[in-house]
């Protein structure tokens, strides 16, 4: 299935893009990222980024479908 990834901060330095439409077997925001940490080597353990899906944010588990956007944010640093 197609889906849009979208990339903030960290993974957007380590990706180079803002975003990007890929084809992808994940059912799960967990594993799309685990699939996408493999492919770009992304330094950020699962655990530590949060997935919206569609503008809300969702479960690791949330079943993905065609067509979503999907967003990983990773944690901010602020003061």
């Amino acid at each position: 299935m197609k889906v849009t990834v979208q990339y903030f901060a960290l993974l957007r330095e380590q990706r180079g893009l803002t975003q990007e439409t890929l084809e992808t077997t994940a059912p799960t925001p967990a594993a799309l990222y685990e699939e996408l940490r493999a492919r770009h080597a992304f330094t950020l353990p699962a655990d530590r980024v949060r997935a919206a899906i569609n503008g809300e944010f969702a479960a690791a588990t949330a079943a993905l479908r065609a067509g979503d956007t999907v967003v990983f944010i990773p944690p901010v640093a602020g003061g």
